[in-house]
């Protein structure tokens, strides 16, 4: 169980990490690998092998769906912020809060209509 759990963390850093180095040669490359829902098929393969529980993973992956539209506000403040002069930590600072509010909102909204668990 250990040693499972440590390979778990060792393949979701390499993929992390691996997103970085990719990113210093090729922003697009990098954004690329960073859009695909490599935390998701993860966690969908780590959830499956530990359960065996498919509707487990569906609900998982619907609820991963909305909750990816509450994602979208940090990538577009983050960029105007930092177009407009703002420096690196309090643009990725106002990025960050507004995400917050945004899950906040939507995870509000899901649980008020019982589209997630």
């Amino acid at each position: 169980m250990l040693l499972q759990y440590i390979a778990r963390v060792a393949l979701t850093s390499v993929v992390v990490v691996g997103v970085s180095e990719i990113a210093k040669r090729s922003t697009l490359a990098g954004a690329v690998l960073a859009s695909l829902p490599l935390t998701s098929l993860l966690a969908f393969g780590w959830l499956y092998s530990e359960t065996g529980d498919v509707q487990k993973i569906a609900t998982l992956s619907h609820g991963i769906f909305w909750l990816v539209l509450a994602s979208l506000p940090f990538f577009l403040i983050l960029p105007a912020l930092l177009n407009a002069g703002w420096g690196f930590w309090a643009s990725m600072g106002l990025a960050s809060i507004s995400s917050v509010i945004a899950y906040a909102g939507m995870t509000y909204c899901l649980s008020r209509t019982g589209m997630v668990g």
